[in-house]
């Protein structure tokens, strides 16, 4: 199933701290660090928890559609780094 149309959430062990250009990511268990360097990005990782669908959550901000792919690909590289996981609607 492709990223956007997949539930995501927060990892556990993930800590955010907003910054005036997004976020910083923590993994605690991991010990990666991530920048977030987009606020609209940091609102989509604000709102996955509480969206059907990561694409629900980049329409939730509003995101529009010519960058939903450059989203598409964060998501993506977020769940690679193991800052969000795939959560079971």
């Amino acid at each position: 199933m492709p990223v956007l149309e997949r539930a995501w959430e927060l990892a556990p062990g993930v800590a955010v701290r907003p910054e005036p250009f997004g976020a910083l990511l923590y993994h605690f268990g991991t010990r990666r660090l991530s920048f977030v360097k987009d606020t609209q990005l940091l609102a989509v990782v604000e709102h996955l928890a509480d969206s059907p669908s990561a694409r629900a959550a980049c329409e939730a901000v509003g995101v529009d559609a010519t960058s939903m792919p450059s989203f598409e690909r964060a998501i993506a590289r977020l769940a690679e780094t193991q800052m969000i996981r795939e959560r079971h609607r």
